[in-house]
């Protein structure tokens, strides 16, 4: 099961990037997307706009899509990404973006669709140097989330996380590595970071509201990776 990874594509900056990376280290990659409720929900479009590039691209390797509804979650897990709230920080100190858990139920979902597909690797996009104070994007998270899905499903789950200990410049950067002007071209005008949903403003870094903390931090990133 090496040879195959699941990435969990949201269509985002980050995900393009981790899909460009299992495609370069993986006999057989698929995708997973979940529909929880977000506001920024053009995300779920852009998955399909990004998938074609990436097969326009010659991504030979690239296989199925999976789309998994979790809007009940959502509702649940309510926060300023899937209700009309202020972004802002919360009295416990997270941002009201922070959605309780999201991460742990995308792995667990994702895991149960990697083992049906005989897959053994989870990739995500999850960095705990730009992660905004999600204690659900840390290392120490996922390793945990790794052994109890392995133990859960009696078999061995990596997750991987490529971007963990880099900045949104060193996302750039890695991009940049990964497919040239090309693949960065491809992540500015295709990806969907903005948690507004805009799709209707076209800066360097690429669409989005430009104020809200996504778009703040993807153009910081973009503007110190340009200037390295």
């Amino acid at each position: 099961m090496s040879d195959a990874a699941l990435v969990l594509f949201s269509a985002g900056q980050d995900s393009a990037t981790c899909l460009a990376w299992a495609l370069a280290r993986y006999q057989r990659v698929e995708t997973v997307g979940f529909f929880y409720g977000q506001r920024h929900a053009v995300e779920m479009t852009q998955r399909q706009v990004l998938r074609r590039a990436f097969l326009d691209r010659g991504a030979a390797n690239l296989g199925e899509d999976h789309v998994v509804d979790l809007a009940g979650y959502g509702a649940v897990a309510e926060s300023a990404l899937t209700a009309d709230r202020a972004i802002a920080l919360a009295e416990s100190g997270l941002p009201t973006t922070f959605v309780p858990g999201r991460n742990l139920v995308f792995l667990s979902v994702a895991a149960a669709i990697a083992y049906r597909r005989d897959i053994g690797v989870l990739v995500g996009g999850m960095c705990e140097t730009d992660y905004s104070g999600y204690p659900d994007c840390r290392r120490e998270t996922i390793d945990a989330m790794q052994q109890a899905l392995s133990l859960g499903l009696a078999t061995a789950i990596g997750i991987e996380t490529p971007l963990m200990h880099l900045t949104k410049a060193h996302t750039w950067a890695l991009a940049h590595e990964l497919g040239g002007d090309a693949l960065t071209d491809l992540i500015i005008e295709h990806s969907h970071t903005c948690y507004e949903g805009d799709r209707t403003q076209r800066h360097a870094w690429g669409y989005g509201c430009g104020a809200c903390p996504a778009c703040d931090l993807r153009a910081r990133g973009f503007e110190a990776w340009r200037r390295a």
